[in-house]
């Protein structure tokens, strides 16, 4: 290929890399994270009290509670296996008219089980929503809120890092086979750090593709499902998820008429015999379209969506109103539709992929970090052909500030809000809320940190920062088991003692960071927005040392 068209299309990726690089640290830091969601969910969950209800006395739960809460028809849900985070046996959300329900923060929780006399027992709980919230920064790259103009900006987002693969791959055919494994290591730091980012990128190139294109579908799927439902359901989509209109209002039923829900997943596992069921979600049992699905997960298929799949029934007679989003039992065209969201969720292979997804979803963070870093680099290179010792410019020390402070600034607030989600327990009104506050207030104050002191200044103690907050979280469970006065509480579950582990390392590796830094900082060319050192005039032959 041509040399000037290589150099176009290094210039198409450094700049959709620059363009995008920052936001993208945070989607996928915070996506690796939400890989374990529900880890993290029973991490932060506090312990509840709850009576259990046996899986045969939930028909009595359902029509007394419905009897006494006819706003919980429009839907609930029945928990098959009571967890830390979902402790009730049958639970539900309330939404105000107008709120979106693609936000899974909005709305008023609600909780029932049956007192000694065979009475529903109706509360309102405020559960944890930290798994959530770190699920919208990766949603919708780091921004305050789920909404669809959010949603399309990540979209944009996705297609401009969809175009910054394409163009690094094109830049580095050339000298693909030369340079794959190379890996310099020595004084030249640049050079080092090219190699490196150029070896991680290629290697995982095929799931950074995935993500590319599954992140553009999501930003858009109202429009995607509109066509899916035409040329692939025959319309029928809509009746899987129970979006048509009513075409009249029909004669109240008695809920007690229902099949029991243990009949209910007898035929929903007939119709699969690998799939393994652990809710059943009951929509407009007032309305005419009445249905109950019956999630769960087949460990030999891909799942469609994050939570699982589900087969549609009718609740009164047990009649299959949709098998579409079954595992195990998909068609051709479902199948490669679900793969979208298989490949993007993890949700195939068991917990040896979620683990690979976590580990290439970290790499690919800092393959945004260190594209910023050795684009700072590449204008030092440039300016020394006429300058003796160069001073960098306002946008490259800019650049190098935003890039540190966004960065480090999203590791350490989201380590301290997961800490917080076991202290502020029990102290603050709203703790959900607090979740935000914490996460901006650290977040913007490294910012503000970074361009107050500079990227050589500001990086060092930014990442002892972020490993003293990640360190919070194991502290925070070693505590409560030490002193049980203080409040807190650990969860015995292995789930949750895997968020601990991986925090401690975690933190382990911010503390290895910040002592290489800090030598970087000490020891590195002095003209580098890297040095912390004041700039001291050289001979323009003379290079300095440790060349990045």
């Amino acid at each position: 290929m041509r040399s000037d068209y290589i150099r176009i299309y290094k210039t198409v990726h450094t700049w959709t890399g620059i363009l995008t690089g920052m936001a993208l640290f945070i989607a996928f830091y915070a996506g690796a994270l939400t890989v374990f969601k529900e880890p993290l969910a029973r991490w932060a969950a506090a312990p509840v009290a709850a009576i259990e209800v046996p899986l045969a006395d939930t028909p009595a739960l359902i029509a007394r509670t419905l009897a006494t809460h006819p706003g919980a028809a429009k839907g609930f849900q029945l928990n098959l296996k009571p967890t830390e985070h979902e402790p009730a046996r049958l639970s539900w959300v309330e939404r105000e008219e107008g709120q979106d329900d693609h936000d899974p923060l909005n709305g008023r929780h609600y909780s029932a089980t049956l007192d000694a006399e065979g009475n529903a027992l109706v509360s309102e709980s405020q559960p944890s929503q930290l798994a959530e919230f770190i699920d919208i920064l990766h949603r919708v790259v780091g921004l305050p809120f789920d909404t669809d103009p959010n949603r399309w900006l990540m979209g944009v987002v996705a297609a401009l890092y969809a175009l910054a693969l394409v163009s690094g791959v094109i830049v580095l055919l050339p000298t693909l086979v030369k340079d794959f494994f190379a890996l310099r290591l020595g004084k030249n730091l640049k050079r080092m750090w090219l190699d490196a980012h150029n070896v991680v990128g290629i290697i995982s190139l095929p799931f950074h593709i995935v993500m590319a294109i599954t992140a553009v579908v999501f930003a858009y799927h109202d429009g995607l499902y509109a066509l899916q439902d035409k040329y692939l359901h025959s319309g029928r989509l809509a009746s899987a998820f129970n979006q048509q209109r009513p075409a009249a209002k029909p004669a109240p039923r008695d809920p007690a008429d229902m099949l029991p829900p243990v009949s209910l997943l007898e035929r929903a596992q007939a119709l699969s015999p690998g799939f393994e069921p652990n809710s059943l979600q009951y929509v407009n049992l007032a309305g005419p379209r009445a249905m109950v699905r019956v999630w769960g997960s087949d460990p030999a298929a891909l799942a469609p969506r994050a939570m699982g799949g589900f087969v549609a029934l009718d609740p009164w007679n047990g009649k299959v109103l949709s098998r579409d989003f079954l595992p195990g039992t998909q068609d051709a065209a479902n199948t490669t539709l679900s793969s979208f969201f298989a490949l993007h969720f993890a949700t195939f292979g068991g917990t040896p992929v979620r683990w690979m997804y976590f580990l290439l979803a970290l790499a690919g963070a800092w393959l945004f970090y260190s594209g910023n870093l050795l684009w700072i680099e590449s204008r030092r290179k440039k300016q020394r052909q006429s300058e003796a010792l160069p001073g960098q410019r306002l946008d490259t020390r800019l650049l190098a500030s935003a890039t540190v402070g966004v960065c480090i600034g999203c590791i350490a607030g989201v380590s301290l809000t997961i800490a917080c989600a076991k202290w502020l327990h029990g102290h603050v009104a709203d703790l959900n809320a607090w979740h935000w506050y914490v996460y901006y207030g650290v977040f913007f104050a490294s910012l503000a940190w970074a361009f107050w002191r500079g990227a050589g200044r500001a990086v060092v103690p930014l990442l002892w920062l972020a490993a003293l907050a990640t360190f919070c979280i194991p502290l925070t469970t070693l505590l409560a088991w030490l002193i049980p006065g203080l409040g807190l509480w650990a969860s015995s579950s292995l789930a949750a003692l895997g968020v601990d582990l991986t925090a401690l390392a975690g933190g382990l590796g911010l503390v290895w960071m910040a002592r290489a830094t800090a030598r970087r900082v000490r020891l590195g060319a002095e003209d580098s927005v890297w040095s912390a050192r004041p700039a001291e005039p050289t001979p323009a032959s003379a290079p300095a040392p440790n060349e990045a």
